[in-house]
């Protein structure tokens, strides 16, 4: 399947957190970006569509310049702009970003994912974070709808968000892009 790459003009980027060289190294010392889709994230993200009863769920890794889905379920996009992303937002905090109507935040109303496809109104972004501390991606959540997380399931994304950081720090479990 190929892949779509999404991009767009938005007023509200994301601002670079504080320790963003270090947590572009620390993102780009895991050799993950732009490597083949893998069974095991794959299966996180297909997991958090049925329990979360959500269309679409990434693990997204955020780079210099752009968004890049290591594991995307219900989305053709393989990447977007980092200006406008939602996941560029999340990894300033360590706590998640819910954002239960994109259509209403003033951060997201003109963004080209809410106003065009996939046309985003909620969305739960639980940051990646490292052991070393840096925040380099989110496991997210995104539906076509407005609507609310439990504290339950908030509680539930992180431990699968755990679980993702978990497969990116395992010794050896990635390859460099082309490697066999």
């Amino acid at each position: 399947m190929g892949c779509l790459e999404i991009q767009g003009d938005v007023m509200l980027k994301p601002p670079f957190p504080p320790d963003e060289a270090e947590r572009l190294k620390a993102l780009h010392d895991l050799l993950v970006l732009d490597t083949e889709p893998e069974e095991r994230f794959d299966s996180i993200t297909a997991f958090c569509c049925s329990a979360f009863k959500v269309p679409i769920a990434l693990v997204s890794l955020v780079d210099t310049d752009r968004q890049w889905f290591k594991s995307r379920q219900g989305l053709d996009a393989c990447e977007t702009g980092r200006d406008i992303s939602f996941c560029g937002h999340a990894i300033l905090q360590a706590e998640p970003l819910i954002v239960t109507d994109a259509a209403t935040d003033p951060r997201f109303a003109d963004n080209p994912l809410v106003t065009g496809e996939p046309k985003i109104r909620f969305y739960a972004g639980m940051p990646l974070q490292l052991h070393s501390g840096q925040r380099i991606g989110t496991l997210c959540l995104i539906d076509r709808r407005p609507r609310r997380l439990e504290p339950e399931e908030i509680a539930q994304l992180r431990d699968l968000a755990g679980l993702v950081v978990q497969e990116l720090e395992a010794p050896g479990s990635t390859q460099a892009p082309g490697a066999r």
